[in-house]
């Protein structure tokens, strides 16, 4: 089986022109396996065996599993090994994979994290069509690897299809992001009270962790860190909801997190420390305390107070003079 691993949704994109570092693109395989139920609670996974099935020394396999113990997706066993938690009275038995080969460094992955900045920065001035004819020219890249790279920024809710079928990024106009916060307030609450009764134990509790530290150091977060952050909550926890048909409609506005990444990145600090942090914190420690009704209310409001911030960093980047122009980016009336 040949796996093509997307970005690392906990480490950061990539620098352009390298892929992504090995443990986190194992982390990534694995993730989504225990996403999908391929690796369901109760399985072990043991360094040697995934070694073996990525073709690795056993020091990458490690780290990735070390990751999902972070994100409370395996825990250590008594004995050797990591077992998938979720389900504490699961039967445990060491998880039999099929042999995964990691794609080459020549895939579309060594050029997402750019084309996704490009796009992104782009759209606070308009919106844009994406040729895809001109995007593999550009790149000197096959159609095939333009293809994927376009089909990952739909995943990641960057671009859209038209009623012609032709690829768009929309602007971020006011419009357009009240109505996209509007759905998250009323999609991410009910996501929440899903999600609460399958997260795995110490999740939330790790949650909380991160959340302090980050608080202690606020003033000197980088962009990267608050992007987990956000992807913590907005994310990673929701994603344990369970209802396939939500987490569809939960994507269609994951182009605000791609957002909230270049933005934290791009313009100036609009306050000295982030608002988020102590309002992620607050709807944390509710859930630690069982208060998940509670919670939820304090998720739907702080997305209330985040629309006027995140209108303001767009502000910040439309006034700025626009970026230089891009063949595979046409700008649309």
């Amino acid at each position: 089986m040949q796996d093509h691993a997307p970005e690392p949704t906990d480490g950061g994109a990539a620098p352009v022109g390298a892929a992504p570092r090995l443990h986190a693109r194992i982390f990534t395989v694995l993730a989504a396996r225990i996403a999908a139920g391929a690796l369901p609670p109760g399985a072990v996974l043991l360094e040697s065996r995934l070694a073996a099935q990525f073709g690795i020394s056993r020091a990458p396999a490690r780290q990735a599993l070390a990751r999902l113990a972070e994100r409370g997706l395996v825990a250590r066993t008594a004995g050797r090994g990591w077992v998938v938690t979720g389900d504490p009275a699961a039967p445990r038995a060491v998880a039999t994979l099929e042999p995964v080969r990691l794609v080459p460094s020549s895939s579309w992955q060594r050029f997402y994290p750019e084309v996704e900045r490009a796009i992104v920065a782009r759209t606070a001035f308009a919106s844009w069509r994406v040729i895809e004819t001109e995007l593999a020219r550009y790149y000197a890249v096959s159609r095939t690897v333009a293809r994927e790279m376009i089909a990952r920024l739909h995943q990641r809710g960057v671009v859209r299809r038209d009623a012609r079928f032709r690829w768009y990024a929309p602007a971020l106009t006011p419009d357009h992001v009240g109505e996209l916060y509007e759905l998250r307030w009323l999609l991410e609450p009910v996501a929440l009270r899903k999600a609460m009764p399958a997260v795995p134990a110490g999740f939330v509790a790790a949650l909380r962790r991160r959340l302090e530290a980050a608080i202690a150091r606020a003033e000197t977060l980088d962009g990267q860190t608050l992007d987990e952050l956000e992807a913590d909550l907005h994310v990673r926890l929701l994603g344990h909801c369970g209802s396939a048909a939500m987490m569809e409609s939960l994507r269609l506005y994951q182009s605000l997190l791609v957002a909230h990444s270049f933005l934290y990145n791009w313009v100036p600090r609009l306050y000295p420390t982030e608002p988020f942090l102590p309002e992620h914190l607050g709807i944390v420690e509710r859930l630690e305390a069982g208060a998940v009704e509670e919670a939820a209310v304090a998720l739907e409001a702080h997305l209330k107070a985040s629309l006027g911030r995140a209108l303001a960093r767009i502000d910040q980047v439309a006034k700025a003079p626009p970026p230089e122009p891009l063949p595979y980016l046409a700008r649309m009336p």
